[in-house]
């Protein structure tokens, strides 16, 4: 006799990221996108604060994956005509860690080209923070839980030139990304190799994902799209 189909779930993404967008859909998933617009730096002087001094990057890319998901969970359950309410909703956040210290977005293309000359040649680790808060009704399975994990890839970037590196500068791409490159877009061929999930360096690891909902007991298949 065939396995019963699980029911579908429904997923919210809290981030306006395009590759995040791009990597749920690639993989059959279309969540309802809302973006949580939370001050990022309160949040991280907020955590400093209740931790006593600095967080590491892993740290650092959870607590803030947590505020988004957690600040679209509230908007949600406060919008009474909200049709995705009984749902799940996903947090993430991404920061490149490079001798220790936190590359997050370029403040402008000076910036950017400072940063790829530091990182050329070199090697440097990828967090990306994943928070899941469920906000299913009771009656779907709903927990309540809100919990997370995050995910760290090193990545190795090519020994590029300058006229390279300002080449891809003038694209503009790196000024929106954090640690001003991508692997999926134009910077790709900077990109020598990497060690761990390249969906991480992306903003969202899928295999993250799949465990985080397999601890909810809700399988992959519930979230992809009826073919």
């Amino acid at each position: 006799m065939p396995a019963t189909e699980p029911a579908p779930v429904s997923l919210v993404l809290a981030s306006r990221s395009p590759a995040r967008l791009a990597t749920l859909a690639a993989a059959g998933v279309t969540p309802r996108v809302v973006v949580s617009d939370v001050d990022e730096p309160a949040v991280l002087d907020a955590a400093r604060a209740g931790f006593g001094g600095d967080l590491d990057p892993a740290d650092a890319v959870l607590v803030l994956a947590q505020a988004k998901a957690e600040a679209v969970s509230r908007r949600l359950e406060d919008d009474e005509a909200a049709d995705e309410l009984s749902a799940l909703v996903l947090g993430c956040d991404s920061m490149l860690e490079l001798d220790g210290e936190v590359v997050g977005k370029p403040a402008d293309a000076a910036d950017a080209r400072a940063r790829w000359r530091s990182m050329r040649g070199r090697a440097a680790v990828l967090h990306t923070g994943h928070w899941l808060v469920d906000l299913r009704d009771d009656e779907d399975g709903g927990t309540r839980a809100t919990f997370g994990a995050s995910s760290a890839t090193t990545v190795h970037f090519a020994d590029v030139d300058d006229d390279e590196i300002d080449a891809y500068v003038a694209t503009g791409e790196p000024l929106h990304v954090a640690g001003a490159f991508t692997i999926d877009g134009l910077g790709g061929p900077y990109v020598d190799r990497i060690e761990g999930d390249h969906h991480g360096v992306v903003g969202l690891s899928l295999p993250l994902l799949r465990e985080l909902l397999g601890e909810l007991g809700v399988p992959w298949r519930s979230l992809r799209d009826p073919r």
